[in-house]
């Protein structure tokens, strides 16, 4: 019998706010914008009206814009979300990007969407703009995750019995393929140092593996 995507499917990041019904699109929606919403309603207790305030620059760094809602057309069923931010650490695994197409700065927000053709869609959380097409895997991409240490290392995980792990910072480069599953991959997770990846799929296989 075949399985359908979750009818929502949320994440939140940074001010940022994605959701999907399962289809293929996928709606953008500033934080600030959430909370103003809710105290139009007459939601109480909110004391902090920074986080009612959310800027950045832009692509060409001449001025800061405040990010707007986006509606984004994947081109087919979105099966994973999720959020990569380019916060950058003491010994990072960045590449040397000066010859790369992307220069992700300091303040990047990426979003990444499975697809149910196997395709992984990179976008600019702030300009809805599509920036990789990552192409390797061939079934469903049910889960995705970011590398908590701001690398935008991202890792995949499929039912084609895989996980795929990009480098999003050396142009969406495949750095491996880890095979350690015989059935569907379902979810996938970082250690919270990035050192290690666990991942759960069919028949309750639970594989661990160091990165």
């Amino acid at each position: 019998m075949a399985s359908f995507p979750p009818r929502v499917n949320e994440k939140e990041i940074d001010g940022s706010y994605a959701w999907s019904q399962g289809h293929r699109t996928v709606k953008l929606v500033p934080w600030s914008q959430c909370l103003k919403n809710f105290l139009l309603h007459g939601t109480k207790n909110i004391t902090n009206s920074s986080s009612l305030r959310l800027s950045r620059q832009n692509s060409d760094g001449a001025q800061k814009n405040k990010p707007r809602e986006h509606i984004i057309d994947c081109g087919d069923i979105v099966w994973s979300l999720a959020f990569g931010s380019s916060v950058p650490e003491k010994q990072s695994r960045c590449v040397n990007i000066e010859w790369h197409r992307f220069r992700f700065g300091q303040d990047q927000l990426l979003l990444a969407t499975g697809l149910n053709n196997g395709r992984i869609k990179i976008w600019d959380v702030y300009t809805g703009k599509l920036l990789l097409n990552l192409v390797d895997h061939t079934e469903v991409v049910r889960d995705l995750t970011f590398a908590p240490d701001g690398s935008l290392i991202l890792v995949s995980a499929s039912r084609d019995k895989t996980l795929r792990v990009w480098d999003l910072k050396d142009d969406g480069n495949m750095m491996k393929v880890l095979r350690g599953h015989q059935n569907w991959v379902y979810s996938c997770a970082f250690s919270p140092d990035s050192s290690m990846l666990c991942s759960v799929g069919a028949s309750k296989a639970v594989v661990a593996a160091i990165l």
